[in-house]
């Protein structure tokens, strides 16, 4: 679908860091820059998933890296061994289903879902101001619903879509474009759970209007779509990717 949509190449030149897509929706994105000629370097939150990364797509990915993102020293290292870069996409993310209730767990997912989008932000603009790059943040649907086993998730997104406006207008003068896709419910290992369970995954496919699950793949044209010149005047937008989900 990306190969068909997008002109070949048209992503050459360009430097992108996909922060968690050693699998997932992540992975699909990665794979998509790369596809259309980006160089491309993934995110894992350990060594062992950047290695399993390299072992399974490193045919598609110039790097897949260990970056922890709860770890400032860590960011700050390696974003200081970049020359460049045009593209940051940020879609590290946990989710504590049924445990973040706890206010201990809670701090954790915002640690990792927004304070750790909002690390990877603050280490990438001034590379980013200088090639005018842009950002996408990964928010969710449920950034404007509840849900009530992931309170923690649920306000990490809802946190993670208001960041990404208000980030958007502080980046502005360096031309620095910020926006956010919001998947809706994706067929990942972190929806494995509910794909599992026949009455909440009936449930899901009911009230989406389009009839089934999304894919990676599905999230990752909409994040190619906002960095390219197609969204050139598009800045601060949560754009959903959820099959009408929350349409009805």
């Amino acid at each position: 679908m990306i190969a068909t949509t997008f002109q070949e190449g048209s992503f050459s030149g360009r430097v992108a860091l996909i922060s968690g897509a050693t699998s997932g929706i992540g992975a699909a994105i990665a794979g998509a820059f790369a596809m259309l000629g980006a160089q491309v370097t993934v995110t894992g939150a350990t060594e062992q998933e950047a290695a399993a990364a390299r072992e399974r797509c490193g045919f598609w990915w110039e790097h897949a890296i260990a970056l922890d993102v709860r770890d400032a020293a860590a960011i700050a290292a390696y974003f200081a061994t970049l020359p460049k870069l045009d593209i940051l996409v940020n879609c590290a993310g946990i989710i504590r289903r049924g445990d973040e209730h706890d206010p201990g767990v809670f701090a954790e997912v915002l640690d990792v879902n927004l304070t750790g989008t909002m690390r990877l932000c603050t280490a990438a603009r001034p590379l980013l101001a200088r090639t005018q790059g842009c950002i996408v943040n990964t928010a969710s649907v449920l950034s404007t619903i509840g849900g009530a086993l992931v309170p923690g998730y649920s306000a990490s997104k809802g946190g993670v879509a208001q960041l990404t406006k208000s980030l958007a207008v502080a980046y502005a003068v360096d031309k620095i474009r910020v926006n956010a896709i919001a998947p809706g419910w994706i067929a990942t290992a972190l929806t494995r759970p509910l794909q599992d369970d026949p009455a909440r995954s009936s449930a899901i496919v009911a009230r989406t209007p389009l009839g089934r699950w999304g894919k990676p793949e599905d999230v990752a044209g909409a994040a190619v779509f906002l960095c390219s010149p197609a969204a050139a005047f598009v800045t601060g937008a949560i754009l959903a990717v959820d099959g009408g989900y929350l349409a009805m």
